[in-house]
């Protein structure tokens, strides 16, 4: 017989945003909806500039990111930082920190956050319980995958326009699947110094490139509101191709 409290926090996983994004991929049954539950029980708040998860440090928890937003990065040997990703409501923060024996990266809070503290235990049993669950979560990880190919891409091939056009269209697409923006229209509280180290830009030239895109009518980046004017001319400059979001409806049913 399931637990009572299990039963109750299935049916509010049921419109969580991992409940939403794992949907786009696996359609959840009963028992895969318990087993996420069991991911949220111990759910805190992160203040902006928390660091959750450290580089090179050993048996670390991960975390589902209930609300607001995050990054994870690695600091060079010159102290610079390098943003590897933005994580938004729906992301594990330092999955590969429990897949792991130490972590390769740190996480930090962007924003306030709500997220759930996910031991070693907890997933690996997920694994076991809830095959289903556990391919979904594969997929999850294998989308993060795509996206920091695209990424790679974008620091080695694309001009700082293109690059910059590329996330922020990734960026829309992401949150349109949560139903916490549009793919042209949505919240981001990103500084130009965070796209900047995502990029592999410096803050002046992030403004520089906004500026430019602005003037062409292509978008605008003000009090933290993105708004594309022209979506398909920005497509075509960046070259997004969005099938390696791989939304369009679940694969296993």
């Amino acid at each position: 017989m399931r637990h009572p409290f299990l039963l109750k926090a299935a049916l509010l996983i049921l419109q969580s945003a991992l409940t939403r994004k794992l949907s786009a991929f696996v359609s959840l049954v009963d028992d895969d909806l318990e087993t996420l539950a069991r991911f949220h029980q111990r759910r805190r708040t992160f203040m902006p500039g928390h660091e959750l998860v450290h580089e090179g440090e050993k048996r670390q928890s991960a975390f589902v990111l209930a609300e607001g937003w995050a990054c994870s990065f690695k600091i060079l040997p010159d102290g610079e930082r390098q943003i590897v990703d933005f994580q938004i409501p729906g992301d594990f923060l330092g999955l590969r920190s429990i897949l792991f024996r130490t972590s390769d990266h740190s996480v930090q809070a962007i924003t306030r956050i709500e997220a759930s503290e996910v031991l070693s235990s907890d997933l690996l049993n997920a694994f076991a319980d809830a095959p289903r669950l556990a391919t979904a979560v594969l997929w999850a990880a294998s989308r993060d995958e795509a996206m920091v190919v695209e990424r790679l891409c974008s620091l080695g091939r694309r001009s700082a326009e293109e690059r910059m056009a590329h996330f922020l269209l990734e960026l829309g697409a992401r949150l349109n699947i949560l139903g916490i923006g549009d793919l042209t229209d949505f919240a981001c509280p990103l500084t130009q110094y965070h796209l900047g180290d995502a990029l592999g830009l410096t803050a002046v030239h992030v403004n520089r490139v906004l500026r430019r895109l602005r003037e062409d009518n292509l978008l605008t980046m003000r009090n933290g509101q993105v708004t594309i004017l022209d979506l398909e001319r920005l497509k075509g400059l960046a070259g997004f191709d969005a099938n390696y979001l791989d939304q369009d409806g679940p694969l296993l049913r």
